[in-house]
């Protein structure tokens, strides 16, 4: 897909260090961390959300899940909502749907990272597709979004052992 090429074009640019790697087809953060045999921590899932103040994108580790009342609550929201497939294909024409990577500034959205991926000093993340990934510093990927960090996030309850 186009965005590959947008998202290599503009690590160029900026003079990042990245690696793109291809994996079978995986449609989650959790069968992408699988597929690339790396812990769900490295593995940044991008999820867009529609508020009274139009779309944002919080990017979290594969591990996690959005706690939509924390986030209403931190980021003084009184609504927010999950993008439907029908916003995400509009919002991001040139990514397979859920494929979009974090980059919210290049669709001009602004981007929240929850606290929680932090922990590692890379990630990697869907490059438009279901099968490219692109991996980068922590570093950099803040550099060049500029995203705000919060805490949002929990342990999907699975992991708990519920």
């Amino acid at each position: 897909m186009a965005v590959l090429k947008k998202l290599e074009d503009f690590l160029d640019q900026h003079g990042v260090a990245y690696t793109h790697t291809v994996h079978p087809l995986a449609y989650t953060a959790r069968e992408v961390a699988s597929a690339e045999h790396l812990p769900p921590q490295e593995i940044a899932k991008t999820v867009v959300f529609l508020t009274e103040n139009g779309y944002h994108m919080v990017v979290l580790p594969a591990s996690k899940v959005v706690d939509f009342q924390e986030l209403r609550a931190l980021l003084g929201f009184s609504h927010a909502r999950l993008a439907t497939e029908k916003e995400l294909s509009q919002l991001f024409p040139d990514c397979e749907l859920g494929a979009m990577p974090p980059f919210g500034n290049l669709y001009g959205m602004p981007v929240h990272v929850d606290s929680s991926l932090l922990a590692d000093e890379k990630i990697g993340f869907n490059a438009g597709t279901h099968r490219d990934l692109i991996h980068i510093s922590l570093k950099d990927y803040r550099q060049l979004v500029n995203p705000e960090v919060v805490t949002i996030s929990r342990i999907v309850a699975a992991q708990r052992g519920w």
